[in-house]
């Protein structure tokens, strides 16, 4: 086994209840911020171009919404989860670093921006160690493998 087998075994394995229900959260909240980004893009835009980064605004900006869009609702169902959590950090990294930090932690005009995307960058790197957890699709798909592989 490698080690990420063993890291994924490990966190299926060691899963505390509560967090479907942070995931559940965690989704509909990616899925919001991704259209209200879409219908705000012009401002996603003017984020994005504080960066410093040439030309790449536009691009950047419509990646954000389609990964939030698409990742949010399976995030929330638990369906692929580690990969659309991987698809999300490079999003959030960037949130934290670039965009939110300069601003600082509990500044008003930023209304607590900075906390809220490290809090997401947090559950998003936890959902990649532990699973989408116990009531999802991920662990019904898993379950009718594992009764697939019994039966035939």
């Amino acid at each position: 086994m490698n080690v990420i087998t063993k890291i994924e075994d490990w966190g299926n394995l060691h899963r505390p209840g509560w967090l479907d229900v942070f995931r559940i959260a965690l989704g509909c909240y990616i899925t919001f911020k991704g259209f209200s980004f879409l219908y705000n893009i012009e401002n996603l835009e003017m984020s994005i171009q504080g960066m410093n980064m040439a030309y790449t605004g536009a691009s950047i900006a419509h990646y954000i919404v389609f990964a939030h869009v698409l990742c949010g609702p399976l995030i929330a169902l638990g369906l692929l989860t580690r990969i659309m959590c991987l698809v999300q950090l490079p999003i959030l990294i960037g949130a934290v670093i670039w965009v939110n930090a300069p601003k600082g932690f509990l500044s008003l005009g930023n209304h607590m921006e900075l906390e809220v995307s490290i809090v997401v960058l947090v559950g998003l790197v936890t959902f990649m160690v532990f699973g989408a957890g116990k009531f999802s699709i991920d662990e019904r798909r898993r379950r009718e493998k594992a009764m697939n592989k019994a039966v035939g």
